[in-house]
């Protein structure tokens, strides 16, 4: 197995080589980065390429030539506010990488990574919703996955080796702050360091997520390579845990661990305005198809993030002592 991933040095991406460096089989990985990133490990290179850029896209495909290539590259944060590079990245990026496959190695596996945001209204009914639900995205990450999502579905038909796998949220230790969980945490710990004021400040907190550990989403992509040539051509799999989580319970629990006073502030400008209530999926065909389940507890998970958190604010304060000279 000779495996290209695109966004290798992202969240999501770091944690699945790690785990594909751990397989017997032994696969050599072929680290596709947009920024410097560096990997520990003999079976692992990195490739400078942007999944907007056609021709790059195009250069390394055909240099590399790989078996299996899993797309995870793209803008991840939903809030990004610039419309036209969250296109050219995510829906741009896809094309160029299906195409690039499907002329240069044919043979390949392409696992395109999207989104459960592709559901969008969808999600007003409350229940979890499997893959045949309608795409029906409220914001531009969303219709840019939705159409990624699409066209992948369409060129499987046309002979491309390719499935879909949409991830519900997760999270872990190393999540940027830009998403909520890490941000509640990286407010806390900083409280609890003294960096920062005990005024904790969120968004809003009614809505209920589906929330997994990002080493379960992980898990399902490493049986999805394992098991593609069983798999239906192009099809999608959700990656949900099938339940919802109130975003205050969430902070609420992250709360329970500090023993700091903490006061909590609703922050206009953290407020989206359009948010889908509920966001909760049926995974059972993952179930079936993968034999995976969610296995990690969200409490567990929570308190892994927090005291990760911790960590880097103590780095941070023993910088600040050593600055001004204090012991």
């Amino acid at each position: 197995m000779r495996i290209l991933v695109t966004g290798g040095s992202g969240f999501v991406g770091r944690r699945l080589i790690k785990a594909l460096c751990s397989r017997p089989e032994q696969p050599e990985i072929i680290v596709g980065i947009h920024r410097a990133a560096t990997f520990q490990h003999h079976s692992v290179r990195c490739t400078q390429i942007d999944v907007s850029d056609a021709a790059q896209v195009r250069s390394v495909i055909a240099a590399e030539r790989p078996t299996h290539l899993f797309h995870l590259a793209g803008i991840s944060h939903v809030a990004n506010a610039d419309i036209r590079r969250t296109w050219d990245v995510n829906f741009g990026g896809s094309l160029n990488v299906a195409i690039a496959v499907k002329e240069l190695a044919p043979s390949c596996r392409l696992l395109c990574c999207t989104s459960a945001e592709i559901y969008g209204d969808s999600f007003r009914l409350g229940e979890p919703i499997d893959e045949d639900a309608d795409l029906d995205p409220i914001n531009a990450y969303g219709a840019s996955k939705a159409a990624s999502d699409f066209l992948i579905g369409q060129m499987a038909k046309q002979g491309l080796k390719a499935i879909r796998l949409r991830p519900f949220n997760h999270i872990g230790p190393g999540q940027s702050e830009a998403f909520v969980v890490p941000s509640f945490a990286a407010q806390i710990a900083r409280i609890e360091s003294g960096h920062k004021p005990p005024v904790l400040r969120v968004g809003r907190l009614t809505m209920r997520r589906d929330f997994l550990d990002v080493r379960d989403v992980v898990d399902a992509y490493v049986r999805a390579i394992l098991r593609f040539d069983q798999l239906p051509a192009g099809c999608a799999l959700n990656i949900a845990s099938g339940k919802s989580v109130a975003v205050e319970d969430i902070l609420k629990i992250l709360v329970s661990l500090s023993e700091s006073e903490i006061e909590v502030i609703v922050d206009s400008e953290r407020l989206r305005r359009h948010e889908c209530p509920v966001t909760v999926g049926n995974a059972n065909r993952a179930r079936t198809l993968l034999d995976w389940a969610p296995r990690f507890e969200l409490f567990e998970t929570l308190r892994l993030v927090l005291d990760w958190h911790r960590s880097r604010s103590v780095e941070g304060l023993k910088g600040d002592v050593a600055a001004t000279g204090c012991l």
